[in-house]
């Protein structure tokens, strides 16, 4: 095929992309519907799109929030004939959304698929006390999908870090997702807030470290802090669930500094303070949970749009349209 061909072929393609065009902006656009009106054979009816189930507006929310928490990682989104969602990710790989088996809490601790990490709503709000139960939000990670976007083994993970300086020194961590980026952000309003309130770097420095290649003690899962997005301030024995008690740790929440916590869940992180496992010295860069906080659905049941709490920028309207077309089967 020659010269002629591929210039016919572009003509036709920017006639119609003019036309599509003309129909979104001159009331050709159903905003229900989602797409552009085109003319049916006689006699026979437009397909209506079935209404989302509360099932899968809350798959979508939480693939949204992924999407926009991890820009440039999810390369598309499927739902097969049998149900089942994945992500698939920048490198091909596909990470199953909802496994569909029944699970205990150390269950989803030890083998989370997405819909497991994304399950419990991280608190914006203030937490006076420690929480009840398993109420533990950011404890279960999808390590599939934590590999892949921030390196499957140490010498990826390495590969991927970079020195971030805290004030009171340098330290190791992942620059990919803008974690780097946020941590050095939430550092820079953590100086300012110590410059009106000194007492605040008690609780700060020195630093229990970031970037370390190592498990969960106790475990064999890995640490976040194995994969550069997790940093400990400053050490108290009240701090961890492991070596306090009940009534230990709620004193040291007593007293934490909440203008500190703030600063950093403003940058992306989360903090172990509000876990019933508390880890009142540990945040970690999990910017989904907070968007999906943040964003979340407005009461009274079914949503319409699903999306509905997300603003309509060009960047979330594309992951919509990503994410329905998955359930349209495109």
């Amino acid at each position: 095929m020659g010269k002629p061909f591929y210039l016919g072929l572009l003509a036709v393609l920017l006639v119609a992309a003019a036309v599509g065009a003309a129909m979104l902006f001159f009331g050709g656009f159903d905003r229900d519907a989602g797409a552009v009106h085109t003319a049916a054979p006689v006699g026979t009816a437009k397909p209506t799109p079935a209404a989302d189930s509360p099932a899968d507006i809350a798959a979508k929310r939480d693939l949204l929030a992924l999407m926009m928490a991890y820009p440039g990682q999810i390369a598309g989104v499927e739902k097969g004939d049998d149900g089942i969602i994945c992500v698939v990710m920048r490198s091909g790989k596909r990470i199953v959304y909802d496994d569909g088996r029944e699970k205990t809490f150390e269950q989803k601790l030890a083998d989370a698929d997405l819909q497991d990490m994304m399950e419990q709503e991280y608190p914006l709000g203030d937490v006076d006390s420690v929480r009840e139960g398993n109420l533990d939000p950011g404890r279960i990670r999808s390590y599939a999908f934590f590999n892949e976007v921030y390196g499957e083994t140490e010498n990826a993970v390495r590969a991927n870090l970079t020195n971030v300086g805290l004030g009171h020194g340098n330290c190791l961590f992942n620059a990919n997702n803008g974690a780097a980026a946020q941590l050095k952000k939430a550092f820079k309003e953590i100086s300012a807030l110590i410059d009106n309130e000194p007492g605040i770097s008690e609780f700060v420095y020195p630093l229990g470290g970031t970037f370390n290649f190592r498990f969960i003690a106790g475990t064999d899962r890995l640490s976040p802090h194995a994969f550069g997005i997790a940093i400990d301030l400053k050490s108290d024995p009240r701090d961890y669930w492991r070596w306090a008690t009940r009534e230990q740790g709620q004193g040291r929440l007593a007293e934490y500094p909440r203008d500190l916590v703030y600063a950093l869940e403003e940058n992306g992180f989360i903090w172990g303070g509000k876990w019933a496992h508390f880890d009142i010295l540990h945040f970690e860069y999990r910017p989904e949970l907070l968007l999906k906080a943040r964003h979340r659905a407005p009461p009274g049941g079914t949503t319409s749009p699903w999306y509905a709490g997300y603003p309509e920028t060009a960047d979330v309207m594309e992951a919509v349209a990503v994410i329905d077309g998955a359930w349209e089967g495109r």
